[in-house]
């Protein structure tokens, strides 16, 4: 199994690779900045025991919050959802940063990221997630 860290992926450029007979389907996708990607997170393995409660990145100056309060990785179930920036597109594959899926992992969808979709107005956040994400970017 991979190590992986949950952390400092806003920096990271990876590539997703779609089926090649798919390619055409990106036509006008490098026009929007951000694609969300819908996929599996393949290595996560939930413990309930483990995983239904813990501190954000086991950090101990977050609060101890529920699964469904945050973003990890081991979950009832091993859906992802991240939106990245779109760096650019060749061919059935589109270059993005920070998506927080590691290498090999299956991709479900992609979509571009429309704010009057994705981004709802007046959207609450607790104190420790913004502790948590100062740098992630």
């Amino acid at each position: 199994m991979v190590a992986v860290r949950d952390e400092e992926w806003g920096r990271v450029v990876s590539e997703v690779q779609l089926r090649p007979e798919l390619a055409d389907g990106l036509l006008g996708i490098e026009q929007f900045s951000h694609v969300v990607v819908l996929f599996v997170m393949h290595q996560a393995r939930f413990d309930a025991v483990t995983h239904l409660t813990r501190r954000p990145r086991d950090r101990p100056d977050m609060p101890l919050v529920g699964t469904f309060a945050q973003r990890a990785r081991h979950r009832p179930s091993p859906i992802g959802v991240t939106t990245a920036e779109l760096k650019r597109v060749e061919g059935a594959s589109l270059f993005v940063r920070g998506l927080d899926a590691i290498d090999g992992t299956p991709v479900l969808d992609v979509k571009p990221h429309v704010p009057a979709f994705d981004c709802p107005g007046h959207a609450r956040v607790p104190e420790w997630m913004s502790r948590l994400m100062e740098g992630y970017f």
